[in-house]
C-alpha cells in the first residue's frame, strides 16, 4: 500500500492527560464510554488532546457564527420517538449491491449480507480494532487531525475519540456493485458515533450508498484515502426525523489523476450540520461536492448548515461546490464554502455556487462563500443567490393547463437539477429524481 504523508498534530502532554478547560467538554466527555486499545489507540488520544486544546465549538468561532452548537454541545440528545423513523427509505434496494445494516450506530450482521464482495476487502471498526496490523491503523484519526491544522473541527476529534464502530473498507479492483450502508434506529435516545475509512488503492473505483435514519443525535466521519487514477463515489440519502440533531464530516486526500464525488440529499432534521474538507494533492486530480435539501419547518425548526473547505495543492486540478436549498415554513439554511489554492498549484479550476430557493417570506439563506488563492494561473468563481419562485415561469406553466402545485414541483426540481448532475451513475440520478418528485408532490 501507499505510504501516507499525513502525521497527527502533537499536543503537549500537560493538556492531553490534565482537566478539561471547557465545562460543556467536561460534561460531554463524563457520559461517553471510550474505547481503549487496539491500532486505534494512539489517535483516539491524540484526538482527546486535541480536543481538550480547543474545547467544543461556540458561537463565536468563525465557522460556527451561523449555527449555535449548544444542542452539540450538550451531554445527551432529547430522546426522539421511534415512531419518526417510519419505514427504510427505498432508495436503492432493487439494485444489485452489498448491503451493510447499522443500528443506532453498532453493525447488525443477522440484516447485512455477507462481506465479501470481489476486489473490495470490507471490516467493522468494532472487531478490526483488535488487529495491530490492521491497513486501517495507517489513516484512522489521521485524515482527520491533517484538517485541523487550518481549522480546529472539534466534532470530529470527539468522533475519532469516541466512534465504536463503521465500516473499514478497502478497493483493490473496480467491483461489480455498489456497497449500500443502510441506518436504522432502536433507541428513542441514541447518541450515535460511527467512523469509517475507506482506502481505494490505484485505478480501484468504488460507490458507497447511505440511506436511513440514525439515533436522535448523530456524530459521524468518514476518511476517504484516494491512490492514484482512483475514482470513488459517495452517494447520501439520510431521512431525518423533524427532531433530528446530526454532525457528520467527510476527510478526502486525493492523488494525482483521482476522482472524488460525494453528493447528498437531506430532508427535515431541527438541526444538521455537514462538512467537506478535501485535500487534492496530486496532480490532474477532481473533487466534487454538491447537495440538495429540502427544509419544511412546519412541524419545527429547520436548520441545515453545509461548511466544506477545498484545498488545492497540486496542478491541472478541478473541484465544484454545488449545493441547493429549498426551504419553506420558516427554515433556515446556510452554506460556508471555501476554495484554497496553495503556491504552485497552477491551472486550477475551482467554481462554487450555492443558491436558495424560498418558498415562502420566513425562511432564510445565509451563504458565505470564499476563495484564498495563492497561484497566479487558476480560473476560481464562486456565486450565491437567493430567490423566491419565478412567478412568470410560474404562470405560464398554470397557462398551459399545469395545477399550481405541480407547477411548483417541476420548478423545485429544476431548480435542484444542477446539484442531482453531479451523481455520474444515470439510473442513480433518476432514482433520487424520483424521490425528490414524490416528497414534493406529497408536501405541496
Amino acid at each position: 500500500m501507499a505510504d501516507t504523508a499525513i502525521t497527527m498534530r502533537q499536543v503537549t502532554p500537560d493538556i492531553a492527560e490534565g482537566g478539561d478547560a471547557d465545562p460543556a467538554l467536561s460534561a460531554r466527555l463524563d457520559v461517553l464510554d471510550l474505547p481503549a486499545g487496539g491500532f486505534t489507540a494512539a489517535a483516539r488520544k491524540d484526538a482527546l488532546a486535541r480536543l481538550r486544546a480547543v474545547g467544543l465549538p461556540k458561537p463565536r468561532d468563525e465557522y460556527w457564527r451561523y449555527t449555535n452548537p449548544a444542542a452539540f454541545n450538550a451531554p445527551v440528545p432529547d430522546p426522539i420517538p421511534l415512531a419518526e423513523q417510519g419505514p427504510d427509505s427505498p432508495l436503492f434496494l432493487e439494485r444489485k449491491r452489498l448491503t451493510l445494516v447499522f443500528v443506532d450506530g453498532a453493525f447488525d450482521a443477522a440484516a447485512s449480507d455477507d462481506l465479501a464482495l470481489e476486489g473490495v476487502e470490507v471490516g467493522l471498526l468494532s472487531t478490526a480494532d483488535a488487529d495491530e496490523t490492521h491497513w486501517s491503523g495507517e489513516i484512522y484519526g489521521r485524515l482527520e487531525a491533517a484538517a485541523q491544522e487550518r481549522v480546529a473541527r472539534p466534532m470530529a476529534a470527539l468522533n475519532t475519540a469516541a466512534a465504536r464502530d463503521g465500516v473499514l473498507v478497502r478497493v483493490t479492483g473496480q467491483p461489480s456493485k455498489p456497497i449500500h450502508i443502510i441506518h436504522r434506529r432502536k433507541d428513542e435516545s441514541a447518541d450515535v458515533y460511527y467512523h469509517h475509512v475507506i482506502r481505494l488503492e490505484p485505478g480501484a473505483e468504488l460507490t458507497l450508498l447511505e440511506t436511513g435514519m440514525t439515533g436522535a443525535r448523530s456524530n459521524f466521519v468518514a476518511e476517504v484515502d484516494l491512490a492514484e487514477g482512483a475514482r470513488f463515489h459517495h452517494i447520501t440519502a439520510k431521512r431525518a426525523g423533524h427532531e433530528k440533531l446530526g454532525w457528520g464530516g467527510v476527510f478526502a486526500r486525493v492523488a494525482a489523476e483521482a476522482v472524488f464525488k460525494s453528493f447528498t440529499l437531506s430532508v427535515n432534521g431541527t438541526m444538521m450540520r455537514h462538512e467537506a474538507i478535501i485535500d487534492i494533492v496530486g496532480d490532474d486530480a477532481v473533487a466534487h461536492v454538491a447537495a440538495a435539501v429540502l427544509g419544511d419547518a412546519n412541524r419545527g425548526p429547520f436548520h441545515h448548515d453545509d461548511t466544506v473547505f477545498i484545498t488545492h495543492s497540486a496542478e491541472r486540478c478541478e473541484s465544484r461546490q454545488v449545493f441547493k436549498k429549498v426551504l419553506k415554513n420558516g427554515a433556515k439554511g446556510i452554506f460556508q464554502g471555501k476554495i484554497l489554492v496553495e503556491p504552485g498549484a497552477q491551472k486550477t479550476d475551482g467554481y462554487q455556487i450555492s443558491q436558495a430557493l424560498l418558498l415562502d417570506e420566513d425562511s432564510q439563506f445565509l451563504g458565505k462563500p470564499e476563495l484564498e488563492i495563492y497561484a497566479d494561473d487558476v480560473q476560481c468563481s464562486h456565486g450565491s443567490t437567493t430567490g423566491a419562485i419565478d412567478e412568470t415561469a410560474l404562470f405560464y406553466l398554470r397557462s398551459r393547463g399545469v395545477p399550481r402545485d405541480r407547477a411548483i414541483v417541476l420548478m423545485v426540481l429544476s431548480f435542484l437539477a444542477d446539484a442531482l448532475e453531479e451523481v455520474e451513475d444515470e439510473s442513480l440520478r433518476e432514482e433520487i429524481s424520483d424521490r425528490l418528485d414524490a416528497w414534493l408532490t406529497r408536501h405541496a
